[in-house]
């Protein structure tokens, strides 16, 4: 299989022109298509204001602390943001992956964090978010083991956050969706360091879950950039055909506004049911950005995802009653 190298960091010029693509692009495609793009570029503005700006105006729960850019790796995107409840010991972790196209995004916006650790950690959860190297810096495979990097060194220090490694939840919305996903259907002997079994995972309105399916027919250019034209990458990539029998159970949380989102949530699931895995579909009538952000809220959305989660572990159960 040929892995095409990541591309040259783009000059000024290069990122205008791209923003401006993806602006003409945004404004060509249906309705059905112009929420997630739009989303993805409201993210990438948000990115240029930068990560000091949304993380101002983060509250914690009483008693609860952040630990703020714990290094995974030696890249100075390598970090994660620990925020551990008050007298925690033994308590269920979720590790929180950002969307943002493989290219932009951080793991301490607004709607990444917010709502969900003020729900969660509240109730005696640890909640971990995480950044990782992005296109151009790093190609998507490398943005999974960096994910799976962050799992495991997460899982090693859980005990000394008051987390317990063996009850790891895995969370991402959308490009974060889809390497969360990719992450918890693989091998994990695949991975240095390995990681340990989670007990489930929660994807938040991935639509690639068969990269291979959506490269082989026309589609949206933005997926042009994060998965070339190998063939044998987009399989590689892909969450559907890395399936593998006993992996955890998944939730794929889908914009019933999309055409493409739940379609490809059904496919997963349908492809899981043939091998004994568990894969449910959710879909909910918000937009993509809503689905990140206005979980955690409290709305029948949350609760079905927590319904999920409680039947994961009966420490979870009992937290999120």
């Amino acid at each position: 299989m040929n892995i095409s190298p990541p591309l040259a960091h783009p000059t000024r010029l290069a990122r205008r022109r791209y923003l401006l693509a993806a602006l003409g692009l945004a404004a060509a495609t249906s309705a059905a298509h112009a929420g997630p793009l739009l989303d993805r570029l409201r993210e990438r503005r948000t990115a240029r204001l930068g990560a000091a700006d949304e993380d101002a105006g983060h509250g914690l729960p009483a008693g609860a602390r952040k630990l703020a850019d714990v290094a995974y790796g030696a890249d100075p995107a390598q970090t994660m943001d620990v925020y551990i409840p008050a007298d925690a010991h033994g308590a269920p972790v979720i590790l929180m992956v950002h969307g943002g196209a493989w290219a932009i995004g951080d793991k301490a916006m607004e709607r990444v964090v917010d709502a969900k650790v003020a729900r969660w950690v509240t109730r005696g959860i640890v909640f971990i978010s995480i950044n990782y190297r992005m296109l151009p810096q790093a190609a998507v495979d490398v943005q999974l083991r960096d994910v799976a990097r962050a799992l495991a060194m997460a899982q090693q220090k859980a005990a000394a956050w008051g987390g317990d490694p063996q009850r790891f939840v895995l969370m991402g919305h959308s490009a974060g969706a889809h390497l969360a996903a990719l992450l918890a259907v693989s091998p994990t002997a695949r991975f240095t360091p390995s990681p340990l079994p989670v007990l489930g995972t929660v994807a938040l309105d991935s639509a690639a879950m068969d990269v291979e399916a959506i490269m082989n027919q026309r589609h949206l250019r933005l997926y042009d950039r994060p998965f070339g034209t190998d063939p044998a990458y987009w399989r590689a990539l892909s969450p559907y055909h890395a399936l593998t029998p006993g992996a955890a159970p998944l939730l794929a949380v889908c914009s019933t506004r999309r055409e493409d989102s739940c379609d490809q949530a059904r496919r997963l699931a349908a492809r899981a049911d043939g091998l004994g895995m568990q894969v449910q579909v959710l879909g909910e009538d918000l937009s993509h950005g809503d689905i990140n952000s206005q979980l955690g809220l409290d709305n029948a959305y949350t609760g079905a995802v927590e319904r999920f989660m409680a039947g994961l572990h009966p420490d979870l159960a009992s937290r999120l009653r």
